[in-house]
């Protein structure tokens, strides 16, 4: 089962006095990474949040955002810091004093230094908003993981898809291969003896270096570990957990088989294949990178 990287949940949850929401964006990365913005009296509880997201989310780049909504008559999770409040209100007045404006100091103006209000201890927030804010975030995070799981079904079939066309451009290329080390002996052995004459060298160290060189050329050993990965492919497609970092070692070595057999073949019909299979690793391994 395959779990996309990318993806967005949302969830509400309230109790009449009050509601919390919750929002969760995931993209691809290569780890676990979190980042949260949360209301003040809320952001000593940012590493608690980020564990009760990872037990859904394993991996990927997560930001959550959370955002409390209190009925009339609910009282705020901050206080006022009242010597904060005097020693603005001085500097206030003796701004208004020294720039000789009359009109008087309004709430409004006051109300824009932050430093007057301080948030209550996070020990201090009611259980029950605590449960609110965790019933969201649990219910955002699902909403996620269930947008990347079928994200995850839909890639799926596109890699049975791309699986099966590289299989069949191998068959294609087995079948170009077969005999093909014969005839590269036969050929090699033509080409040299018209070059050189039997006087100046032992026809029997001729025919073993033939052999050594044709088998060098041979791609059956490639042909067979490319199809073997191929087979571990579409197993971990299967798998009970998504297996991204699996996946992209298997693309890798898939590569690697296809690099090698290129450099082997001098068949231009085998080189065409290989350009194909290379072109289709290539987009597989872009959309592995967003797999988790």
């Amino acid at each position: 089962m395959l779990i996309s990287m990318t993806g967005y949940g949302t969830a509400t949850a309230g109790n009449g006095q009050m509601s919390v929401t919750a929002e969760i964006r995931s993209v691809n990365s290569r780890y676990y990474e979190f980042s949260a913005r949360l209301p003040k009296h809320l952001q000593t509880k940012e590493l608690e949040l980020k564990e009760a997201v990872r037990e859904r989310i394993k991996r990927g780049k997560v930001n959550l955002s959370v955002s409390m909504d209190r009925g009339n008559g609910a009282a705020l999770p901050v206080h006022v810091d009242e010597e904060a409040v005097r020693t603005t209100m001085a500097v206030l007045r003796r701004l208004k004093e020294i720039s000789g404006i009359e009109e008087e100091v309004r709430l409004d103006a006051l109300l824009r230094f932050s430093e007057i209000f301080s948030p209550e201890e996070a020990e201090d927030l009611p259980e029950e908003e605590w449960a609110l804010v965790i019933q969201a975030v649990g219910d955002a995070a699902d909403g996620l993981l269930s947008m990347r799981s079928r994200e995850g079904e839909e890639l799926t079939r596109d890699f049975r898809e791309r699986i099966t066309m590289l299989d069949d451009a191998i068959g294609k290329i087995e079948v170009l291969s077969r005999g093909r080390s014969e005839k590269e002996r036969d050929r090699l052995r033509e080409r040299l003896r018209a070059l050189l004459t039997e006087e100046k060298i032992d026809p029997a160290r001729l025919d073993m270096e033939i052999v050594l060189l044709a088998d060098k050329m041979d791609i059956t050993e490639e042909l067979v570990r490319f199809r073997s990965h191929t087979k571990f492919f579409l197993e971990a497609l299967d798998a009970e957990v998504s297996e991204g970092r699996k996946l992209s070692f298997l693309l890798q070595e898939m590569n690697r088989e296809a690099n090698t057999i290129s450099s082997k073949s001098y068949d231009a019909d085998i080189a065409h294949l290989v350009v194909s299979v290379k072109e289709e690793l290539e987009r597989i391994r872009e959309q592995i990178q967003n797999i988790e």
